[in-house]
């Protein structure tokens, strides 16, 4: 039985992760910042520790206090919008967190396995030519957002590389299912839900010409934790689906599950400055490791829709 450290806990991610890690016969510490709703199910089986990871000593106490086997580092602002909004704020949790968690490890003479949760924002621009991208892919981030998991992962590789920290880079690519909030498939469903309860009949949207790499979240954490397994320390691995869907056709599947007709409409709003147009992972490394997507599409857009018609009242 290991000792597994979740930062993050609480965000969508780390609460299936904690779920997953428990089924494992692990032993779960997870940080939260500020709030763990999501975690109410879990907390009796969990140490819960509020942990701000923007403060150096409150990292410090914890990863002392806990001396953790493993690491899962997911403690991040997680969301490209808000980072073109307070890109100051982005930096200061994902890079600025991330020194401290590593810093931490190294200051407490402990030698944990740690993944920390990089993004496949950080590949950005692609061009038709460049559809399969691998993890050795020239770094072109389109975002506040993306800018800060180059430096969250290159922070991770020069700790691997000068201290012998053994870390795992770990991007993921467009990661969503139920309890996911704030991405487009969770707002589409939300929307189509909206219009089946009678309180709405226009469903809002943005760019819908993109092309995203779609795994569900419970594959996710099936891949981080095969890679804590099997992973190589200072390597990096995509967690992607290595297929393309454009968010027009998720968005079709999503209302060819409804009983009702939805309006559809493009909202400025919704728009960002700029945009990847697409975004298809090489998921090789990792499929040589045993991991392929398990979960259809058809099936995480459902339950995305059966999470809201058991939310919205």
């Amino acid at each position: 039985m290991n000792r597994c450290l979740v930062t993050g806990c609480e965000g969508f991610i780390g609460s299936y992760l904690a779920s997953l890690l428990l089924e494992k016969g692990q032993t779960v510490y997870g940080t939260v910042h500020p709030l763990a709703e999501k975690l109410d199910s879990l907390k009796d089986r969990i140490t819960i520790l509020k942990c701000d990871i923007t403060d150096r000593k409150r990292v410090d106490d914890v990863v002392s206090e806990v001396k953790p086997d493993y690491v899962f580092h997911l403690a991040a602002q997680s969301f490209i919008r808000p980072s073109w909004q307070d890109p100051e704020k982005t930096i200061e949790i994902n890079i600025l967190g991330t020194l401290y968690l590593l810093d931490s490890v190294r200051k407490a003479n402990i030698d944990p396995l740690i993944e920390v949760a990089c993004s496949s924002a950080e590949y950005g621009f692609t061009g038709e030519g460049e559809i399969l991208i691998k993890e050795d892919e020239q770094f072109k981030p389109s975002s506040p957002y993306g800018v800060s998991k180059v430096g969250q992962d290159m922070l991770a590789y020069l700790y691997w590389h000068t201290y012998s920290i053994k870390v795992i880079r770990i991007r993921p690519f467009y990661i969503t299912g139920p309890g996911k909030v704030s991405d487009a498939c969770s707002d589409f469903a939300r929307g189509i839900v909206e219009v089946e309860k009678g309180q709405t009949n226009t469903l809002n949207t943005g760019k819908l010409e993109s092309v995203r790499d779609i795994v569900d979240v419970r594959d996710c954490v099936q891949a981080m934790w095969l890679l804590m397994e099997h992973g190589v320390p200072g390597e990096a691995y995509n967690i992607c689906s290595g297929r393309g869907y454009k968010m027009r056709d998720i968005l079709d599947m999503l209302l060819s599950m409804s009983p009702k007709k939805t309006k559809i409409t493009q909202s400025p709003e919704k728009m960002r400055p700029s945009d990847d147009n697409i975004l298809i992972g090489d998921n090789s490394k990792l499929r040589r490791l045993g991991w392929k997507p398990q979960i259809p599409i058809e099936r995480t857009l459902s339950d995305i829709l059966d999470y809201w018609r058991k939310r919205l009242v």
